[in-house]
This record gives structure tokens, C-alpha cells and sequence, in this order.
């Protein structure tokens, strides 16, 4: 489990590699995650944008902006959290995550939040030591 917190915001994230839909052969590799977002402040607060870095296990990168996630920009009272999930196909057996939401306040002000980075393992990759 992966988490980090930006003013009063903290975001939790689980991956889970999904084999079931995983095809080697075809250079194809899924994971789930389940991020949860949670509002530790004392202010409303509405998650309007997220921003993804991608990077599979070659280095290569995709950028993924959107409005909300899964279809929707949630307000949070405070105590409030917010769960969903989502996933990310890669070419390669292993990669990365890491990414912003972008939020604003009741009053207006905007601000971002960090998405923790968070690693895409898999048993098709091969570590080796030296």
C-alpha cells in the first residue's frame, strides 16, 4: 500500500496485478488499483482533474490527464472519503505510477493533490542481483 497526504488530503493506493487478463505472449500485462482519497481537512473539497505519469519497465512514458476519475469529480465534506478503481494495461512486465488530482475548495481556491508513486510488479519480470 502506497499513501501520501497534501493539505489534508490523503490519498491511498493499492495495486493488484491481474493475471486473469494478462497475455505475455501478446507483450500484454493489466493491473488493477484501488485508490482511496480521504478528506483530513476542516473545508468541502471537489476532486476536478487527475493527472497520471505512466512509465512502463523500458522507461517509456504516458502522460494521462482527464477530468475526475471513473466518470465522476466527487465533493468531500470533511471525514469524507472517496474510493474507486481503475487500471492500467503496459507492454512490459513491470512499471510505475505516479500522478496528481487536481481539487478546489468550497471557497474556490485550487489547489493539487500528489497520487503517491507506486510500483507495477509482476511475475513475469525478471530481477536479477549483479
Amino acid at each position: 500500500m502506497y499513501q501520501t497526504t497534501t493539505e489534508n488530503i490523503k490519498v491511498t493506493v493499492q495495486p493488484h496485478f491481474l493475471e486473469g487478463q494478462t497475455k505475455p505472449e501478446e507483450g500484454r500485462y493489466v493491473w488493477a488499483y484501488t485508490v482511496t482519497v480521504e478528506n483530513l481537512g476542516s473545508e468541502t473539497v471537489t476532486l476536478l482533474t487527475r493527472h497520471w505519469i505512466i512509465t512502463d519497465g523500458l522507461g517509456r512514458r504516458q502522460d494521462v490527464r482527464g477530468d475526475g476519475v471513473v466518470g465522476e469529480q466527487p465533493t468531500l465534506q470533511p471525514g469524507q472519503r472517496f474510493q474507486y478503481t481503475s487500471g492500467c494495461p503496459l507492454g512490459t512486465p513491470s512499471g510505475m505510477m505516479v500522478g496528481s488530482y487536481g481539487m478546489v475548495s468550497a471557497a474556490g481556491r485550487p489547489f493539487d493533490v500528489a497520487i503517491p508513486a507506486f510500483s507495477l510488479d509482476s511475475p513475469h519480470d525478471q530481477h536479477s542481483v549483479n
